[in-house]
């Protein structure tokens, strides 16, 4: 059952309709504020999911899409740590990949892109100078110019399920998704193991796969993987190779016959 608009938010709303509200929530309140109006709510539990490196984000992420999209996801703030004094170099990549890429609000941080490590005072005006990470900073524009010139927010979303085989269940390591942007196709893999390289086949509901081909590349680091078949990857599933606290930002481009 969803609880009514409160009049103080209802009442904003009737004077100021494109006013946008924020929640600062913790304590699983996300869906509470939500009903009680809010447009966005902080999402502590992907946070919390990506510094552990759990598998258990895929039950977060398995939650409906309507709540998705209405949460804000974010790798630092003013009380958390840096992202970069947090996560190992490759894994805060992989968090970044992450944030970009899921169906909600980002918040992204003064000096998270260029890996500050040091956490301020929000009673400071001011801030000790760090050394910027000239490859984090590179890393995190191409990762933001390709998620904006690929339009991923006007895309459809859906988490995938991955299996491997008798002999090798590292697919447990992956968490993946993927985008339909206006008929252009896009596989995110994330593997959350450290250590562990990581296969598996990864199943797509995309049904207008068959019947013709496929050029699959990396996006980010540019890397070409050729040509696929698309009643393979229907039958079986997209072959995924992963090296521990990597990624995979994959789009699928159809071939003329």
């Amino acid at each position: 059952m969803t609880c009514p608009a409160p009049k103080a938010t209802a009442a904003v709303r009737r004077a100021h309709p494109a006013f946008t509200f924020l929640a600062e929530v913790y304590w699983d309140l996300e869906w509470t504020l939500q009903q009680q109006g809010f447009d966005y709510c902080y999402d502590k539990r992907l946070y919390d999911r990506l510094v552990e490196g759990s598998a258990k984000l895929r039950e977060h992420l398995a939650a409906p899409l309507g709540y998705q999209r209405r949460l804000i996801r974010f790798l630092e703030n003013h009380d958390e740590p840096r992202a970069a004094a947090v996560f190992p170099p490759s894994r805060n990549r992989v968090a970044a990949v992450a944030l970009m890429t899921l169906p909600s609000g980002k918040l992204l941080h003064d000096g998270q892109f260029t890996g500050s490590k040091i956490k301020l005072s929000v009673h400071l005006g001011r801030c000790p100078e760090e050394s910027p990470d000239e490859e984090l900073a590179a890393f995190y524009r191409n990762l933001v110019e390709i998620v904006h010139a690929i339009e991923l927010r006007n895309g459809v979303w859906q988490l995938c399920e991955q299996q491997g085989w008798p002999d090798n269940q590292s697919c447990d390591n992956l968490i993946s998704w993927c985008w339909d942007v206006g008929g252009r196709k896009y596989v995110v893999a994330l593997n959350v193991s450290s250590d562990c390289r990581s296969q598996a086949r990864i199943a797509l509901p995309w049904s207008d796969l068959g019947g013709r081909d496929w050029h699959l590349r990396n996006l980010l680091p540019r890397q070409d993987y050729g040509r696929r078949s698309g009643d393979e990857i229907l039958a079986a599933g997209l072959y995924v190779d992963v090296d521990g606290g990597s990624f995979h930002f994959l789009e699928l481009a159809p071939l003329e016959a």
